[in-house]
């Protein structure tokens, strides 16, 4: 069987902001189906500590009223996420991840703020990672138009209803990977150990084409070349 008919837990959040270093977890959900076990979901809201900026709250409507009245504490919260997808990796189970290094990199970086152990130290081993954007492109690369999630969804014939809610982001991010395999053929005989590694040289071109195609305008922009996560700042630097 092919690993795109197997196992997969699909991973996504909303958040406060944007920048992974600074802003926090607001919704998460972790999705897992295929083969032949039942399927999984579990989905949270946090408390995230901090105010949701009107921009975030506009994007995913989770008010900072809200989750603080209905939200659990972060902490917690966290802790509960990286242990569902801890127990996944263990087992060699890949994550589906749209734009992996930003959902995995803020997911590290809250751990890291409550003093918790990394997604690797409490799976063992690193993760397998499907990131549908990277996949997509490597596959279409000559496709003109947005790559969106939503995007990828509509040329996939991907249902996607709520988006911007973490659950159904999630779900959606795995079809649009089991999509991509069902219509290039070539993905699915591509081993799941072999295929993380090819994303990350993938990965790594995709961000030095779009730094050149940006330097056009801005000669300082930089694009984070790093894939599923980007590596913690060394203390000091």
């Amino acid at each position: 069987m092919s690993w795109h008919l197997g196992r997969m837990a699909s991973f996504d959040t909303e958040t406060t902001g944007t920048n992974v270093e600074t802003d926090r977890i607001v919704t998460a959900a972790v999705l897992i189906d295929g083969g032949d076990q039942p399927p999984e979901k579990h989905t949270w809201l946090a408390d995230p500590g901090i105010d949701i900026p009107k921009a975030a709250s506009d994007i995913h409507g989770i008010t900072s009223a809200r989750a603080r009245a209905e939200g659990r504490p972060a902490p917690m919260v966290i802790s509960e996420v990286a242990a569902v997808l801890a127990d996944q990796i263990a087992a060699g189970v890949p994550l589906v991840v749209m734009k992996a290094p930003f959902d995995l990199t803020l997911l590290d970086r809250e751990l890291a703020r409550y003093g918790l152990p990394s997604l690797v130290e409490q799976a063992g081993t690193e993760p397998l990672a499907l990131d549908p954007l990277v996949m997509d492109k490597r596959a279409a690369r000559y496709r003109k138009g947005k790559r969106r999630l939503i995007d990828l969804a509509q040329v996939y014939g991907v249902t996607l209803d709520d988006a911007h809610s973490a659950d159904a982001d999630a779900l959606a991010a795995a079809a649009v990977v089991r999509a991509i395999a069902a219509r290039y053929p070539a993905v699915q005989e591509i081993p799941l150990t072999r295929l993380h590694q090819m994303q990350v040289s993938w990965a790594r071109e995709q961000a030095i084409d779009l730094q050149a195609y940006l330097r056009k305008k801005d000669p300082t922009a930089v694009v984070e070349q790093a894939w599923p996560m980007v590596p913690r700042p060394r203390a000091g630097a």
